[in-house]
Order: C-alpha cells, then structure tokens, then sequence
C-alpha cells in the first residue's frame, strides 16, 4: 500500500508520538502500528506499506529478523519499502549489520522528532 506508514515500536509512548507527528505531516497517508516483531510482520506482509519505521529491539522477533524477512520477501518486487532504523543502541556492530540487511536510514535514539519526519519526507518524495 504506497499510502501507508508502518511505525514498530514497543514503547507506546514513542509510538503515539511518532503517530501524531506523521499524521500531521502526512494525512494523504495511513499511519499504523505494531508492538511487536509478529504483529509488525503480518502488518508488513499484508499491507506493504512504503515506509517502515522499525525499533532494533522488539519482543517477539527483533527487527533485524523483520528487517530480513521483509528485504526477502521483496528481492522480486519492484517496490521495496524504505525502512528507517530507530534503536537505542550504541553498537556500531549493528548499524553495520543494519545496513548489510538493507535498511535505509539508521537513527540512534534519542533523536527529535523533526529528524525523523524529514526521513519520512526524504522517503515519501522518492515514492
């Protein structure tokens, strides 16, 4: 779904707030959201939304394994999803690992809010 913004995150209170900020910026597009690795794949899976903002540490399955199976899933596909990496880890191993699975942007939390809808506006404008 090329109108569609998946944000996965575990913390509620992040996730709302990047809901707010992106459906005031974005009201052509449909914002949804997942607090796990599972509910995010099958989101993922049956929306294919264009833009994924995924949180590195996730229960149920981290969002490198959904960074993994969504960059599979679409070797054949015309349209990938822009996927915008948020963590709060420092790792430098994982940025690396991050981008070796394809993300497209990795921001370290905490980042303000204004960083990450200019990615979103970066990956909306290359739609």
């Amino acid at each position: 779904d090329r109108n569609c913004i998946l944000v996965v995150d575990d913390d509620r209170e992040f996730t709302a707030a990047v809901c707010i900020a992106l459906e005031k910026l974005f009201p052509q597009m449909d914002i949804i959201k997942a607090y796990d690795g599972n509910q995010a794949l099958n989101l993922a899976e049956s929306r294919r939304p264009a833009i994924i903002i995924l949180d590195m540490m996730l229960p149920k399955r981290s969002g490198f394994l959904l960074l993994e199976k969504v960059r599979r899933k679409d070797e054949g596909t015309r349209i990938k999803p822009y996927v915008i990496m948020v963590t709060a880890n420092e790792g430098a191993r994982h940025q690396a690992y991050a981008e070796m699975l394809g993300v497209n942007k990795y921001l370290k939390k905490p980042f303000n809010m204004e960083q990450l809808t200019n990615e979103v506006t970066t990956a909306v404008s290359v739609m």
